[in-house]
């Protein structure tokens, strides 16, 4: 965008190399005058300005002789503006501006002037501005009228006498108050044991409820120690529930960061305490922790331990959770056949007692009257 040049002084147009610029497209009375002066100052045709610009000969000469009737539609007449002016040396912005000046768009309609008038402004001002003052002054007498009345001169203590508890001590047959130390925080909260019917189990697996050696042995060498199971404590990531078997839970705060053969990263976030991230099932990949210690891995929804080392494969926490589902289910296949051949058995011995209650009834001859 060329620049206006504005007035210049005297003193650089005494200069021996001075030349007189493109004069500023706002010192004449009209826009097309001042495009016309611009272009006979430069001594160049509206015809060599037409092939610089793009522009037909007819519009170029519609601006100069400000016939705004010949020229298109708005929108193309600011372009031939802009163009014209720009191709002169002048200021671009200042004669679209000029143009629009003097040749209002007709498809926007006049508003009425809003606003207050300023005679009207400047007759009423004193009086607001001394209502407002008055307001003001109004305020703070009634302010310091309320803080006058509510000062009280010093008055005595309403107590007559001063207490003898508060001179002589103890008084006698008073009992008296000592504060003792801290008691101890109470325990944090714990999951109670399970409650378990007394002879319920005894009775299902075919041991004499009343022989506790009996009872205890079997629960000792059947019933394996029940882990720590997975307890949400704070946001869950990873995969879902049911596409898991290992979850490795934060137990203070502590950086996780799962990262895949490739080297693409599946998993980095600093974890909060209690929050807890699933892993998914057939990923090869390496978890990479901050601490160890703050990680405990449950697998299968059971606590597993804390993590072994900064760097663990996620292919051995599957493997391990994969064997230890085998185990169970194993456990589980043996204890019901096993119950299934006690139920059997229990139900043979059943039918003998049966049969051998029934052998000496039917061997026993039928009572003979006596004859009358």
């Amino acid at each position: 965008m060329a620049l206006d040049t504005g007035t210049i002084p005297d003193e650089f147009r005494a200069h021996p190399d001075w030349k007189d610029p493109v004069p500023s497209i706002t010192d004449a009375a009209t826009l097309g005058s001042g495009l016309r002066q611009a272009r006979e100052l430069s001594g160049r045709a509206v015809a060599e300005l037409a092939a610089d610009t793009r522009v037909h000969e007819r519009y170029l000469r519609a601006l100069e002789e400000d016939n705004i009737a010949a020229l298109p539609s708005r929108v193309f007449a600011i372009g031939y503006v802009r163009a014209y002016a720009g191709a002169l040396g002048l200021d671009e912005q200042l004669a679209v501006e000029r143009y629009k000046r003097e040749t209002p768009d007709a498809s926007v309609a006049l508003q009425a002037p809003v606003g207050v008038a300023f005679e009207d402004v400047k007759r009423y001002s004193p009086r607001i501005i001394g209502g407002v003052v008055l307001l003001a002054v109004a305020v703070i007498g009634w302010n310091v009228f309320q803080r006058v009345n509510l000062m009280r001169a010093p008055q005595p203590s309403d107590i007559a006498e001063v207490p003898e508890s508060w001179s002589l001590g103890n008084v006698p047959g008073q009992d008296v108050v000592h504060v003792g130390a801290a008691m101890a925080a109470p325990p944090d909260q714990t999951t109670p044991a399970l409650y378990i019917t007394p002879g319920l189990e005894a009775e299902l697996t075919g041991i004499d409820p009343t022989d506790t050696a009996a009872v205890a042995a079997a629960a000792a060498a059947n019933a394996p120690p029940v882990q720590a199971a997975f307890n949400p404590r704070g946001a869950i990531y990873g995969a879902p529930a049911t596409a898991s078997q290992v979850v490795i839970q934060a137990r203070k705060p502590g950086a996780l960061v799962v990262r895949m053969a490739d080297g693409r990263v599946l998993f980095a976030r600093q974890l909060a305490a209690g929050a807890a991230w699933r892993a998914p099932a057939g990923v090869s990949a390496i978890i990479d922790v901050s601490d160890p210690a703050a990680f405990d891995v449950y697998l299968n929804g059971e606590h597993g331990g804390p993590l072994t080392g900064v760097l663990t494969p996620l292919a051995q926490l599957n493997t391990r959770a994969q064997a230890l589902a085998r185990q169970t289910a194993a456990q589980l296949q043996a204890e019901a056949t096993a119950a299934q051949a006690t139920a059997a058995q229990a139900s043979l011995q059943a039918q003998a007692g049966t049969v051998q209650t029934a052998g000496p009834a039917a061997q026993t001859p039928p009572a003979v009257g006596n004859p009358g």
